[in-house]
């Protein structure tokens, strides 16, 4: 069950459109699914959302981000975590991945940091790397020199609109990600979107209708 969402990016207008905030994306996409909205809490230094459950004995969870910069994001995420008693494994991060293509995402538990600045941070104050993150594919520049300048970058129209509507398609697992069917989840974000279906071919002009 997760009880705390974390979208990862850098604060500030300058980087609002950047590829590197894909996880601010998903997260604000998550907050308008949900009717609520997220605000400055200066202890976290994050802007936070508490949503609650009626009825449910689950009780509250949260949506963070973290205003500190990509590479200090895990203070947000660890000083919440413990004020409210949340385990490791009841987080979700979201952010992005140079290793998948625009469009796709992928949710999976633990692993390395795999060199993403956030991931690090959030490993070095959690002590673990066992909670579960979801990856937005923002496509690599093919050249790893240009890594920092790719993610620091709005994406082509293309790619922005590829990556809309991976958060679209993802967020419908968020129901099943609440309720702890992690397996489910999985099975839904990593549903391939159906492909359109081909132009019916035009008559021959010399056939008889």
């Amino acid at each position: 069950m997760i009880r705390l969402f974390v979208g990862l990016g850098n604060p500030g207008a300058e980087y609002e459109a950047t590829r590197h905030n894909a996880g601010f994306w998903w997260i604000d996409a998550l907050a308008a699914k949900l009717g609520t909205r997220l605000v400055p809490e200066r202890g976290y230094q994050a802007l936070v959302a508490r949503v609650n459950r009626p009825g449910s004995e689950a009780g509250p969870f949260w949506l963070l981000e973290p205003m500190t910069f990509m590479n200090r994001s895990g203070y947000s995420v660890a000083t919440l975590a413990r004020f409210f008693k949340i385990e490791p494994q009841q987080i979700l991060v979201v952010h992005d991945e140079l290793d998948l293509l625009p469009g796709q995402a992928k949710l999976k538990f633990g692993g390395s940091a795999a060199g993403h600045n956030g991931l690090k941070d959030i490993h070095a104050q959690l002590g673990t790397l066992d909670f579960w993150r979801l990856r937005i594919g923002i496509g690599h520049p093919g050249v790893k020199a240009e890594v920092v300048n790719w993610v620091l970058k709005k994406p082509s129209p293309d790619h922005r609109d590829a990556i809309e509507r991976c958060i679209e398609r993802s967020l419908e697992a968020s129901d099943l990600l609440l309720a702890g069917e992690m397996d489910r989840a999985l099975q839904k974000i990593h549903a391939q979107p159906p492909r359109p279906k081909p132009p019916r071919p035009l008559p021959d002009p010399g056939e008889a209708p």
